[in-house]
């Protein structure tokens, strides 16, 4: 286990309300799903367990976690309630006795108002980037879902940081909560270079561009603060081709999930995106990541730059910094305890090697077939494992398997050839609809 796993796990199964806190990428997600998945009475359909998140992305990251340990319950009903998505599935999945639902606030709310979702019986309400959750934006809606719930109920309350603001909600809203927070020591940090390049307004695209062009990441972030940014960049990054796509809340919920899913399959070399992404993507081979934009406070920097050095493995961190955002460098530098690395931009870029920006780590292969075709990832790996033609195992990446749609990344060089293994074979009697992305 993880220190927070360690701290946690055992007073969480005991009933405790706990507040919980520990650094980005450091296991906290295990350490709430594993003792809250052990309170689920499987016999009893309706809701047991609800997590709140604040963005769509993390709530099926952690969805996606909590089937990932739940793999062997059998029975267990699960639901993600999110907006971007219909509501009639999501309520059809209440109506059939979920017990475990993880939602964001605005569409949890609006289901608990509609009688969709029923709180009577609740055990356990889990509050996944609670300093985040307890942001002005979505308070209103916090209180009203937590005035909803029973009184007698386990409350937790998770983040990498905490505001100021956690501390009077917990008051209100947990009892006698135990506080766990998790600094872990130096062999434990994140390895994660920073970097920052002084440059004007003006040559900061420019300078970005040098920066891809030069560096050896085959997966890299780029954070911007508005939407408008992010557009610019994309754009300018596929006028010369670059694997890149771009990720904000004005993007259609299925638009997302694919980006988000390419990305983290490796097949897709940049992406571009507001502070959306910042909390809860859960990149393995994340190499770089560039704040285009400095955020608006260190806790936020402290979440961007938390996307890579995951797991013992190195990452690095450039920002571009104005004149005027001196001082937020220093304070960040100030509340992190960390120094980073200033650099000059280069002034000749005619001397950078440039980089090929359309390779991939690996290609995915999308199958017009998911969980309601009772498709599964025995079925398409022992497929490509099959002679003639045989795809070597090193070859096949993840495989996400979502309702109506299948991805299956492969190593670029053998992606032809596992599309025509995988376009040959019948599933459940039917060929199936298959591209390359």
């Amino acid at each position: 286990m993880t220190p927070i796993q360690e701290a946690c796990i055992e007073p969480l199964l005991a009933g405790d309300d706990l507040i919980g806190q520990s650094k980005t990428g450091s296991g906290k997600t295990a350490a709430f799903v594993i003792p809250a998945l052990e309170k689920i009475d499987l016999t009893k359909n309706f809701p047991q367990i609800l997590i709140l998140c604040p963005t769509r992305e993390l709530c099926l990251q952690v969805l996606q976690e909590c089937l990932k340990f739940s793999k062997y319950m059998k029975n267990l009903e699960s639901v993600a309630l999110i907006g971007g998505q219909p509501y009639p599935p999501q309520a059809a999945a209440l109506a059939k006795g979920a017990q475990l639902i993880v939602g964001t606030p605005g569409r949890t709310l609006e289901l608990l108002k509609d009688g969709k979702l029923h709180v009577d019986k609740l055990k356990v309400v889990i509050l996944d980037e609670a300093d985040r959750l307890l942001e002005e934006s979505f308070m209103q809606e916090m209180k009203a879902i937590l005035e909803a719930l029973p009184k007698q109920r386990q409350t937790i309350f998770f983040s990498a940081t905490f505001a100021e603001g956690v501390t009077e909600l917990s008051r209100l809203y947990q009892k006698d909560a135990k506080t766990i927070s998790v600094n872990e020591g130096a062999d434990n940090q994140p390895l994660i270079e920073q970097s920052v390049y002084a440059v004007e307004k003006p040559q900061k695209t420019e300078l970005l561009m040098q920066i891809l062009q030069s560096h050896p990441s085959l997966c890299t972030l780029i954070f911007c603060r508005t939407k408008a940014a992010v557009d610019e960049i994309g754009i300018s990054l596929k006028q010369i081709k670059a694997s890149c796509q771009i990720l904000h809340s004005d993007l259609k919920q299925t638009e997302r999930d694919r980006t988000v899913t390419l990305f983290r399959h490796g097949s897709l070399r940049i992406l571009v995106a507001t502070d959306v992404a910042a909390r809860g993507l859960d990149i393995d081979s994340l190499q770089l990541v560039i704040n285009y934009d400095l955020p608006s406070s260190p806790e936020i920097y402290l979440h961007r730059i938390g996307r890579t050095g995951r797991a013992g493995r190195k990452g690095e961190a450039i920002s571009l910094m104005t004149a005027y955002e001196s001082d937020l460098i220093l304070e960040i530098e100030n509340r992190s305890g960390l120094k980073m690395i200033r650099k000059e931009a280069p002034t000749i870029a005619i001397l950078i090697p440039k980089i090929d920006l359309r390779k991939t780590l690996m290609r995915t292969i999308q199958i017009s077939a998911g969980k309601a075709n009772k498709l599964t990832s025995t079925e398409i790996t022992s497929t490509l494992a099959t002679s003639p033609g045989t795809i070597r195992s090193s070859a096949i990446g993840k495989i996400d398997i979502l309702d109506k749609i299948t991805y299956v990344s492969i190593a670029p060089e053998m992606a032809e050839d596992a599309l025509k293994k995988l376009r040959a074979k019948k599933f459940k009697g039917l060929l199936l609809k298959m591209i390359l992305i």
